[in-house]
């Protein structure tokens, strides 16, 4: 088996985090699995590995409905980081059946592709008029200016989070995904149990608020499922207040940027996309295949399984890698190539199995909405200095775009 100092996947590596894509390749070489030891996972890269686990029931997101700390071989998390531990392990992002299943039920009802549709023209009007605005200032960041607050508007919206409210949002957001990344530092944790107090306790009043005086909106209806009796405590909805507004921006913000970052260094993709705007559906699949948002998905084992004659017992953590596996050839013809034409593209960016992304429809939406509008309003739209990507790994971002007209 291959040593940690051997492998070019190095998550801390400024080099490996600009472009990951040369060491998965080394990694699927190497095999199905790859146990590293840095953060003692099991590495899978493979593009049919990744999506047979995301279905597989042995795989749970937690193990707590199952077993202790100390049964299951872990240690609990460190005490003065219990507040995001509190927000984020009710979430059903990190619930199993039947709690997860419970949770889903309710949330999905806002999700039905008849309500997503309705969303359509909100969301394209305010793509228009965030481009509107870009064009009208010559340019601008890309990030701030159109990529973020498109979706933090529209989820924000269908939480029913007043207007005035929104601008701590994408702050609290950053700070509480940072736990996601692979052994996050003192102060990285530091910043997202503050941030986890903060928008739990604007939540908690949010949620009081619209038990006296109720609205159309998410929150509401799940205070109204809750007093008709599906059972959802206040700290789940919280909880899935916090999910819905960090997974309903996160992925399509990074999207956006690394979507138009790649268009930008692939000139004839471009071309062809501003000739003939059809191609904006298919562009999006690409886009999002292409380079990755979500680089990393972790699952506990909770029954042993074996991956190509490994044995990987209960207790360990696999870590699929959405990024190699959506550049498996295996699958994709020509994985490296950005192809905006391309057909079959069967991509893993918005997971599978029981965690699917409920938001899937509705962030297809937003990058569809926010493509179009450049494409129509910006035609000239250039690249006015090189981006910075953010230092993360797990979640695949830019620092910011800065573009010109």
């Amino acid at each position: 088996m291959a040593a940690a100092s051997d492998l070019a996947f190095d998550p801390w590596d400024a080099a490996f985090v600009a472009d990951p894509y040369p060491a998965y390749a080394e990694l699927r070489a190497l095999g199905r699995v790859i146990h590293y030891e840095p953060t003692d996972q099991w590495l899978v890269p493979h593009h049919a590995d990744v999506s047979a686990l995301l279905r597989d029931r042995r795989l749970g997101r937690t193990y707590q409905h199952r077993f202790t700390h100390e049964e299951f071989g872990r240690s609990a998390p460190a005490p003065e980081h219990e507040p995001f531990h509190t927000l984020n392990d009710h979430g059903m992002l990190d619930l199993e059946p039947p709690d997860h299943t419970r949770i889903r039920r309710l949330v999905s009802k806002a999700f039905t592709p008849r309500t997503v549709e309705r969303l359509k023209p909100y969301v394209e009007r305010l793509a228009g008029e965030l481009v509107s605005a870009l064009v009208e200032a010559g340019g601008g960041d890309l990030l701030t200016d159109v990529a973020e607050p498109l979706p933090v508007a529209v989820i924000a919206e269908m939480l029913g989070i007043p207007e005035s409210d929104r601008v701590q949002l994408r702050p609290w957001s950053a700070d509480i995904c940072g736990m996601y990344e692979l052994s996050p530092s003192q102060d990285t944790a530091a910043k997202a149990v503050r941030a986890s107090v903060e928008f739990s306790g604007f939540l908690r009043e949010l949620i009081a608020a619209r038990r006296k005086d109720p609205g159309d909106d998410l929150i509401s209806g799940l205070i109204a499922a809750h007093d008709e009796g599906d059972r959802l405590t206040e700290q789940e909805m919280i909880s899935t207040a916090v999910l819905l507004l960090n997974a309903g921006h996160e992925a399509t913000v990074n999207a956006t940027v690394n979507g138009w970052w790649a268009l930008f260094r692939n000139p004839g993709a471009l071309a062809a996309l501003r000739a003939d705007h059809t191609l904006i559906p298919s562009a999006v699949e690409e886009l999002m295949r292409y380079d990755t948002p979500l680089q990393l998905f972790e699952r506990w084992v909770l029954d042993e399984i074996e991956i190509d004659g490994q044995v990987i017992p209960r207790g360990a953590e696999i870590a699929m890698l959405f990024g190699s596996a959506n550049h498996d050839p295996a699958v994709f013809a020509d994985p490296d190539r950005l192809d905006l034409t391309r057909a079959d593209n069967p991509h893993i960016s918005f997971s599978a199995g029981i965690h699917y992304c409920i938001g899937a429809p509705l962030a297809r939406i937003e990058l569809a909405a926010s493509m179009a509008a450049l494409l129509a309003k910006a035609p000239t739209l250039s690249l006015a200095a090189e981006p910075k990507r953010k230092p993360n790994f797990v979640i695949r971002g830019l620092d910011g775009l800065d573009v010109t007209i």
